[in-house]
């Protein structure tokens, strides 16, 4: 039986021998596409190309592509685990043509992998062709009809409607006619039974899509309308899974040796197995054999968990497998990162990124691991206290959506601890809350862009601007935007000194100038390749010759820190060693912020050593030798490349010291490094699991720096009164303060003994709630103390003193209003009083604050003072 490597080579080879360039897989994290979170689809990479806003170096391209479909219109998460062959990541085996052949090649050639390389009975497989669309005025696809009848008897093409059969990618751009080939894996009684062409494109199981020859003819307006490329072009896409699970003859992806490897890893750590009678822990072993691929690549790629955009949903799909294998595997420590080093391995030939940065993906993956599972007991406890307050046996929404949102709890986990417990959850009132926060999502990012209004033929821009600030530029299109209920433009250049935003560094900012007319650009970014030019304002007449020119000071200063940070990273791998590698940056005028992987605060010697490191360089004056190259003699030279970066097939190397420092970088830089001036390191600390990220300055920047400092210590000195040591000057200050601090809360405990005493005697009896009707001793003050600590302190003791007190303390601290509620501890356990809850219900509201806590000791701070003795009041009517 052929492995799954094996099958993958066979498709590489086989298009090679057609006559096609074998390219690596872009990332899976997409860095320059405002459209997409990540790459989704095997064109992605490639969807200049289509556009025409670039010229392909080769016309005919094969690969194998990193996908993820997690969000957006392509969303094929809630599947995952429930059937067979839907996955998060998966591989997309794909050849293209860029204005090379079309549908007769494209069509062939897939007949032929399948059929004599692949060797896949053609009984068993069905096409299906576009039937056309009257409402689009699109015709039936008669093309490849044509050409499928030369290969396949009639009655097994098969005609499809616009939802199955016309590829696009969103709702704006390329798109076309496309021709599935579909594969009836049913065992021969059941296909004798019933015609597999009536289950083609019918969501069974056993009957599926395994390839898609898409036609790209046309790019999708704004407006819904179409509009002819400027070339025809071929993009097709084959699952791997899908393939392989047909060619191994199995009837699940998950049965193929792309998953059983990890499969029966989590077997042998958890004790479950998997196949038993058991459906949920079944579906629980596909989806942590599914998303630990999603979470593996998109971590070695770039893409760290956090708490927005991109990483917040590498962090749900990774909280969504932890709760699976927490409650069906019944598995309560850490999992996921025990089965980094087999996925590492059984892709280490064509995805390496995984293996090479092994140790760093399974540290961020356990931490995360370990955070939620933390949650997940947080959260427990959050639902134990919902149950006790539940109406109707059903959890409300806003609580379900607070377990949601506060603890990462999903909807269904929420549902099945609720099902334990014979009660419901309110599965409306969640998604009405969910709705709302999408709403607010959506607003804070939309962005409503207009099609390109174009000025000159549409052609490839170039950028001009390692080589000249300045350059005659003419606008070839441009487009409205608006975003958060601004309008703005965005710009076009045929060429252009504008470094657009990429590798940390910032766009760069100028104007474009015609006699009286000038165009200010106050950001450049890219959008695939394309170089687009932001700008507020343009004149109703762009045409003619404008002078494009960079905001030489901007440019000048970030250019430095961008060199700076080349220096930084080679100073940290000798200090700190090889394991170092960048994860991050952020390159501007003012400061570089650099994210690298290590596991440990740096040190003081280490980061002196850094600095010491870095200048040295800098005295040195040394070239900065910039080349361009293929990306193997780069790699063979020793460069450094980024991992989750896209590079073409000729690279820019920067070089500063052949034996010090070159990585592969599209950025700006300095002639020598002796234009850096001076460098120095304001901060170092954690982001994020193993993630560590220094600020610092250089250049102009850090002189600015040392000389604020220096005017810090000035001052520091003179109102020291000019101390012969400053250090000592300070910490003699530092002792007298501690002593006086101590003889202020011996002072400050002698008042609150005395108000304790004054206070207890103020106490009102009064008769608890039923059945027994004991008596209780409320105390309800306002009281004079300095601090809320103090306040709380006093109600504490207060609860301590008498076992049957309600206290109710308030007070103006710094015109703030200050509330302490304390029960003693029989009476909390005998009548069941709760100080959070009445805190939260009673008081917070009065006062226009917020606060909570325990049962026995809760406490609030609002800014409605005048309502202290209304607090009080209200808190005695309850009682």
């Amino acid at each position: 039986m052929l492995t799954a490597n094996q099958i993958r080579q066979q498709f590489l080879d086989f298009f090679r021998s057609k006559g096609h360039q074998i390219v690596p897989s872009a990332p899976i994290v997409v860095k320059n596409d405002p459209t997409l979170l990540f790459t989704n689809a095997g064109m992605n990479q490639f969807k200049d190309y289509f556009l025409g806003n670039k010229v392909a170096a080769h016309t005919r391209v094969a690969d194998t592509q990193k996908c993820l479909r997690v969000s957006g219109k392509h969303n094929d998460l809630e599947e995952v685990g429930v059937d067979t062959y839907h996955h998060t990541m998966f591989e997309m085996l794909g050849n293209w043509s860029f204005g090379d052949y079309f549908k007769k090649e494209a069509i062939e050639w897939s007949w032929e992998l399948l059929t004599e390389i692949y060797q896949i009975p053609k009984d068993r497989l069905y096409v299906t062709v576009f039937e056309g669309d009257a409402k689009e005025n699109l015709p039936k696809d008669e093309e490849a009809y044509n050409f499928w009848k030369q290969h396949v008897a009639e009655e097994r093409i098969l005609l499809g409607n616009k939802k199955d059969n016309f590829w696009e990618m969103g709702d704006t751009g390329p798109c076309g006619p496309c021709s599935e080939v579909h594969v009836d894996c049913r065992p021969d009684s059941e296909r004798a039974a019933v015609d597999g062409k009536t289950l083609v494109n019918a969501d069974h199981p056993q009957v599926i899509e395994i390839w898609n020859n898409v036609f790209m003819q046309f790019n999708r307006l704004k407006d819904g309308s179409l509009q002819p490329l400027p070339a025809k072009h071929v993009d097709t896409g084959m699952g791997l899974e899908r393939l392989v699970r047909v060619i191994q003859g199995k009837t699940s992806n998950y049965d193929t040796d792309l998953f059983t490897t990890t499969i029966a890893k989590t077997e042998q750590i958890t004790g479950a197995k998997y196949g038993n009678t058991d459906a949920k822990e079944d579906v629980a072993f596909r989806v942590i054999a599914d998303h630990i691929r999603a979470i593996a690549f998109t971590i070695a790629d770039g893409q760290l968990p956090s708490n927005t955009g991109a990483g917040y949903v590498i962090r749900r799909i990774l909280r969504r497998a932890v709760r699976y294998y927490f409650t069906y595997l019944n598995y309560k420590q850490p999992l996921l990162h025990q089965l980094m080093p087999g996925l590492a391995e059984q892709f280490r030939e064509v995805f390496p990124e995984l293996h090479q940065q092994l140790d760093f993906v399974a540290k961020v993956v356990k931490e995360e691991e370990d955070a939620f599972l933390r949650t997940l007991e947080k959260g427990l406890k959050r639902l134990d206290e919902a149950f006790a307050n539940v109406q109707n046996a059903t959890i409300s929404g806003p609580v379900a959506f607070e377990l949601y949102d506060t603890y990462g709890f999903p909807i269904d986990l929420t549902r099945l601890i609720a099902q334990e417990n014979n009660l419901k959850v309110d599965e409306a009132g969640f998604e009405k809350e969910m709705q709302q926060q999408k709403d607010r999502s959506r607003a804070a990012t939309a962005l409503d862009t207009d099609d390109w209004v174009i000025i000159k033929a549409d052609q490839p821009s170039k950028f001009v601007g390692y080589d000249s600030l300045e350059a005659k530029a003419t606008v070839i299109k441009y487009r409205k935007v608006k975003a958060k209920g601004k309008e703005s433009y965005q710009l076009v250049l045929d060429q252009t000194p504008f470094y657009a935003e990429s590798g940390g560094q910032i766009g760069d900012s100028g104007s474009l100038i015609l006699d009286s007319k000038r165009v200010e650009i106050f950001d450049t970014k890219k959008e695939n390749d394309l170089i687009i030019h932001f700008a507020e304002e343009i004149p109703a007449d762009l045409s003619g010759s404008f002078l494009a020119s960079v905001n030489v000071d901007r440019r000048r200063h970030t250019t430095v820190h961008h060199s700076a940070t080349h220096l930084l990273h080679a100073a940290l791998r000798e200090v700190l060693g090889t394991h170092v590698a960048q994860k991050g940056s952020l390159v501007n005028e003012e400061h570089l912020r650099f994210d690298f992987s290590h596991f440990a605060k740096m040190t003081d010697e280490e980061i002196e050593k850094v600095e010491a490191i870095v200048n040295q360089k800098i005295r040195e004056n040394v070239p900065v030798v910039i080349k361009e190259m293929s990306k193997d003699e780069a790699v063979k030279m020793g460069a450094m490349a980024l991992f989750g970066e896209k590079y073409g097939d000729v690279v820019r190397v920067v070089v500063m010291d052949p034996s010090y420092s070159i990585e592969l970088c599209g950025g700006t830089h300095v002639g020598n490094t002796g234009e850096l001036g001076f460098f120095k390191i304001k901060s170092e600390g954690a982001v994020a699991a193993g993630v560590r990220r220094i600020e610092a300055v250089s250049g102009k920047a850090a002189e600015v720096y040392i000389n604020e400092h220096i005017q810090l210590l000035s001052n520091v000195r003179t109102q020291l009164k000019n101390p012969k040591d400053l250090s000592k000057g300070v910490e003699s200050l530092i002792q007298e303060n501690a002593s006086l601090k101590k003889q202020l809360e011996a002072l400050e405990s002698k008042i609150l003994h005395g108000m304790q005493r004054e206070l207890l005697d103020k106490g009102i009896s009064f008769h608890m709630p039923a059945p027994d009707s004991a008596m209780g001793l409320f105390i309800g003050e306002i009281v004079q103390v300095n601090s809320a600590d103090g306040l709380k302190k006093l109600s504490f003791d207060l609860s301590k003193a008498v076992d049957n007190a309600i206290v109710v303390l308030c007070a103006d601290i710094a015109g703030k209003a200050s509330v302490a509620i304390a029960i003693a501890d029989k009476v909390v356990a005998e009548k069941g009083l709760d100080a959070g809850k009445l805190i939260k219900e009673k008081v917070a509201p009065l006062i226009k604050g917020g606060g909570g806590g325990q049962k026995t000791l809760a406490t609030a701070g609002g800014q409605d003072v005048a309502q202290l003795q209304h607090v009080i009041d209200a808190i005695k009517a309850a009682l």
